[in-house]
């Protein structure tokens, strides 16, 4: 498979015909996972995570970035949308894949990052750091949303982050850690930017690249757009840290290509627009009736 379609999950097996899984059709996780623009806020999610030093080193010693650089993209949406989409066995067979791959990912921090000394250990089945990553896929699902789709109210901003708890409870984020509400989760990702977050070496080298991966993934004309997308999305002092243009012609190319989005995304056919998961995940729980 050539091109960006390799890191991108498959369609995947139709399920167990009725099965809405964990939310269902009228649910506001599958209104807004089910358009394939949230993977714009595919790179502003990555580098919020890497920026916190604790995940930036787990990913650097425990994962095939250097030769795979959007390996982790990839299999974090494929989770995504396998526990957003999929039926209940589905479910859980995603949930487990990805525990059984965060067990051995354990280590200590060498340098120190930020706030965080040195020597510090860190587990990637740690529930704080397993939030600071769920958070990072909320809070971009909603501002990719709202800034190159459609505006995203109040309430279901709240509904969605409702469903999604659901999808923190199969990753071992207890209730006890969640925000109460997405409010309530703005304010956590504001606090971890003001007083966690620090990007080093390991979360600079990531940066690179997965913004300029080897070999690309997109035309030449659109090499700049990951880093774009990025920058349009982090919060300032963290685009400063990783040292992403947002000069004049930065600000107007990401004006102009928000407003394109917004006016192109309700005009697609349902094939392009929306991911295949939710196509199979509609036709599976319309089953029930066939």
């Amino acid at each position: 498979m050539k091109g960006g379609a390799r890191y991108f999950p498959a369609a995947p097996a139709p399920g167990a015909a009725g099965d809405p899984g964990l939310f269902g059709p009228d649910s506001a996780a599958w209104r807004i996972a089910r358009e394939r623009l949230i993977v714009a806020g595919g790179p502003a999610a990555l580098l919020l995570q890497v920026a916190h030093p604790l995940v930036a080193e787990g990913v650097r010693a425990h994962s095939g970035f250097a030769t795979d650089p959007l390996q982790r993209l990839r299999g974090t949406l494929d989770a995504v949308l396998t526990v957003t989409f999929g039926d209940r066995d589905q479910v859980r067979a995603a949930a487990g894949h990805v525990a059984r791959r965060h067990r051995p990912v354990r280590g200590t921090l060498p340098v120190p990052g930020g706030s965080i000394p040195a020597g510090t250990p860190y587990r990637a089945t740690d529930p704080e750091l397993s939030l600071w990553v769920f958070s990072t896929l909320v809070w971009s699902a909603i501002e990719v949303t709202h800034a190159f789709h459609r505006p995203v109210p109040a309430g279901e901003r709240d509904a969605y982050y409702r469903d999604m708890r659901q999808f923190a409870h199969f990753f071992a984020v207890p209730d006890r850690l969640l925000p109460g509400d997405y409010a309530g989760l703005e304010q956590y990702v504001e606090q971890q930017v003001r007083t966690v977050l620090h990007v080093g070496g390991a979360a600079r080298q990531i940066a690179g690249q997965v913004l300029a991966p080897d070999p690309p993934i997109v035309p030449w004309p659109l090499r700049g757009m990951p880093s774009l997308l990025a920058a349009g999305v982090l919060p300032p002092v963290l685009r400063e840290a990783y040292a992403l243009p947002w000069r004049r012609r930065e600000r107007v190319v990401s004006a102009v290509v928000r407003r394109a989005a917004r006016l192109a995304v309700p005009l697609l056919p349902g094939p392009i627009r929306y991911w295949p998961h939710y196509r199979v995940a509609r036709d599976r729980v319309a089953g029930a009736d066939g």
